[in-house]
């Protein structure tokens, strides 16, 4: 058998398993570390327009990794930062910092459909979507965005605590990468998060504008990624308490 007829037989076996979908994608998205300036335009439903400015570090992949987001900018919100503790067998732990307050707090699991600090962001939303906490079946293929995707619907296992009972994942399947994802409480849908602006930072296809729109409150956040970068070297005290709680 050629190589090229074992590709195309591979990849029809893939196509038929939503699993296996979600799983090339997070294999073409692993790197050991990330991190990037995140520029956030927050429009609310009367079209006033704020802006924000994180820095955002990651060490460890899908499941198994540690995350900070700080706020840079502006100076009514600088310092304030979030600590993302990922896993692969539950939910993730998370705990807020106020420099003004001197004070962390751990951010419940009932409240992890709240906003992120203004954003249109939930803290659920800041999470890794991990493979093994949830359940997929394949809906069909369809075009997003004049761009031919898996459409899938995603379920979250007993395990996972989730504000969302099901969401809907389109999957570019050139790339493997998601265009949109959207979550849904029963049949209403709470939030549309869509990917674009795409481009191979070394070797990964990354999405450099991510939109997100809260359906009741009618906002949206832009974010925009600047000073991108993989697999750089990353201290593991970095992403502690101690360090959450450190002067910047």
């Amino acid at each position: 058998m050629s190589k090229w007829i074992a590709f195309l037989l591979a990849s029809c076996a893939l196509a038929q398993d939503p699993r296996q979908i979600i799983e090339e994608v997070q294999r073409r998205n692993r790197s050991q570390s990330q991190r990037y300036e995140g520029t956030l335009t927050v429009t609310s439903a009367k079209s006033r327009v704020a802006e924000k400015k994180w820095r955002y570090e990651r060490i460890g992949s899908f499941g198994d990794s540690k995350a900070v987001l700080r706020f840079l900018d502006p100076p009514e919100v600088k310092g304030v930062a979030l600590l993302v503790h990922n896993h692969r067998d539950r939910s993730s732990d998370q705990w807020m910092w106020t420099p003004e307050l001197q004070r962390d707090r751990r951010i419940a699991l009932q409240d992890r459909s709240t906003r992120f600090f203004g954003t249109d962001f939930s803290f659920e939303d800041l999470e890794e979507r991990d493979v093994d906490q949830f359940d997929f079946k394949l809906l069909g293929e369809e075009k997003f965005d004049g761009q031919m995707c898996w459409k899938l619907e995603s379920r979250p296992r007993q395990n996972k605590r989730s504000q969302y009972t099901h969401s809907y994942l389109w999957v570019r399947k050139d790339l493997f990468v998601f265009l949109a994802v959207e979550g849904y409480k029963d049949k209403e849908l709470m939030r549309r998060i869509a990917y674009r602006d795409y481009e191979n930072v070394k070797g990964l296809w990354t999405a450099k504008t991510m939109e997100v729109f809260d359906t009741k409150r009618k906002s949206r956040t832009t974010m925009k990624l600047e000073k991108l970068e993989y697999n750089i070297p990353v201290k593991e005290d970095e992403f502690t308490l101690q360090a959450l709680r450190r002067p910047q």
